[in-house]
């Protein structure tokens, strides 16, 4: 649950820099059960109000989500374009997905350090080595 609140609070609509593989799907984790909680109160109660708390959800859910993927594609050093693969049928979807549980490049690249921390050169690192 702190991945996601991390996104929500502290990333809502920051496409720079990168998101490691657990702060991608534990958003999208608890993103599901959110929908499907609101879905499966919907169906319960009957009630036609919830589908405009799912219509509200998704709408205020929609920028963190892109943004946490392109984050994540930033991680395994591709373009956040390459979310447009999604326009793909099948094939495109796929792709993505196998681009989403891939491992982070190691070390930093042009979105910046690796979350995980690996790889990085940091000036305590570097003390004593010359």
């Amino acid at each position: 649950m702190n991945w996601y609140l991390k996104v929500i609070k502290e990333h809502y609509a920051d496409f720079k820099g990168r998101a490691r593989r657990q702060e991608y799907w534990m958003f999208v984790l608890i993103n599901m059960l959110i929908s499907w909680g609101i879905t499966i109160l919907g169906y319960l109660f009957d009630s036609s109000i919830f589908s405009g708390i799912s219509g509200l959800y998704s709408l205020a859910v929609l920028i963190p989500g892109i943004a946490v993927a392109v984050r994540r594609l930033h991680d395994v050093g591709k373009s956040g374009w390459f979310l447009l693969l999604s326009c793909i049928p099948i094939i495109g979807w796929i792709w993505l997905i196998v681009l989403m549980a891939t491992d982070s490049e190691v070390g930093p690249n042009k979105w910046g350090d690796n979350p995980k921390g690996l790889g990085n050169d940091s000036a305590i690192d570097s003390i004593g080595k010359e």
